[in-house]
């Protein structure tokens, strides 16, 4: 319904919900044989940037001073002398001069943040990994939903993300409101998000903004598992 100027895609003060129909695509400074979709920055109130990077075979995604995540969708990439393919994951500290190339045709996840420190905490140092390693916690003791945590729960970060799995008709079990703001991006299956007063269908490849204090619940709909990742600042 795009010709006629329809889309599910929203923003409102406190949320964005970004669609696919809703992409632009434009490289980067540092970008060579790869291009951008910007799904949310400072400008729009975060205190994070987040895009996806599309990468042609030989790409490549050049060092920058902020800390830098990295969650492989497709395709391989290089970082610190790791390769990484899908569902891979690397976190890349501040001022490490390390940046990406593309074995082949690839995507990732890109999360880029100011790094904040701790007083007496060393800033963390590179660190790769596999989702697929990560052991699955349940959420509050509900085993229909399960949670990977892919940044280690240590004080030297200054951010979390994690991959949330729901089986269908899994929810969260309370509508939460908290400090932490949010990026997410949904990687497979579907359901509804609440996001402030809004309630909106999402899908595979939708992109969520969530400022501080918005109110946000999530259900699982279908006949497969739902899946995101998702972002959120944590431990300052």
């Amino acid at each position: 319904m795009h010709q006629l100027g329809s889309t599910r895609s929203a923003r409102h003060h406190d949320h964005i919900l970004q669609t696919p129909d809703t992409f632009v695509r434009a490289p980067l400074p540092g970008m060579r044989r790869a291009t951008a979709i910007i799904h949310v920055t400072p400008a729009a109130g975060a205190c994070f940037t987040q895009y996806t990077a599309e990468f042609e075979g030989r790409g490549r995604l050049e060092a920058v001073a902020e800390q830098r995540f990295l969650y492989v969708l497709e395709g391989e990439l290089e970082a610190g002398g790791s390769t990484l393919g899908p569902g891979d994951f690397a976190y890349l500290p501040a001022e490490s001069g390390l940046g990406l190339v593309a074995m082949q045709q690839a995507r990732a996840v890109v999360i880029e943040k100011t790094y904040q420190s701790l007083s007496g905490v060393p800033a963390p140092a590179f660190l790769a990994g596999r989702e697929a390693l990560v052991t699955a916690e349940p959420l509050l003791g509900d085993p229909a939903l399960e949670v990977r945590a892919l940044i280690p729960n240590h004080p030297a970060f200054d951010f979390a993300v994690n991959t949330m799995t729901y089986q269908p008709g899994a929810t969260l079990p309370a509508v939460e409101m908290h400090v932490m703001e949010h990026g997410l991006l949904m990687l497979s299956g579907g359901g509804i998000y609440r996001l402030g007063e809004h309630w909106y269908p999402v899908t595979a490849g939708d992109f969520i903004w969530m400022a501080p204090y918005c109110p946000q619940w999530f259900g699982a709909l279908g006949k497969t598992p739902a899946k995101y990742l998702i972002y959120k600042d944590w431990n300052r």
